[in-house]
């Protein structure tokens, strides 16, 4: 890669409710695909100031970030997407609902690892069942 060449980073969390489903979220944009919550780190960004900030932005709520589990690369993007093990701070466990969501969703749903796609549970599983070595892979 030439040093004046372009390349995307994203951040990514794996949040999941106490039946260890995964939260994941209706893009209202492109082809409107579930995805985790996350997305493109800004200019003079640390990935921790971008999964902070992306997932107030889509959730409307804050997240504790626990650990970063893999580094995963999308030809289709020519992006790297990292992946972070997060839970929110709010108590999922409340009747009242956490999560308010941003223009850019239009719903949100936990996900059993068997509803995702290849792609998606293989990050998620290698994320949940984090041995403190970073997983990677290219798609």
């Amino acid at each position: 890669m030439a040093f004046d060449d372009h390349f995307r980073l994203s951040v990514h969390a794996v949040i999941t409710n106490l039946e260890n489903e995964v939260l994941q979220l209706k893009a209202t944009y492109g082809d409107k695909h579930w995805g985790l919550p996350g997305g493109a780190l800004e200019p003079q960004e640390t990935i921790h100031q971008a999964l902070l900030r992306e997932c107030h932005e889509e959730l409307g709520q804050e997240i504790v970030v626990d650990y970063m589990s893999g580094m995963y690369y999308h030809s289709h993007y020519n992006s790297h997407a990292l992946i972070f093990r997060c839970h929110l701070i709010a108590n999922p466990k409340d009747s009242t609902e956490v999560i308010t969501l941003s223009s850019e969703h239009s719903e949100y749903r936990y996900f059993k690892l068997d509803e995702l796609s290849k792609v998606q549970r293989q990050r998620v599983e290698e994320c949940i069942n984090f041995d403190g070595r970073v997983k990677s892979a290219a798609f």
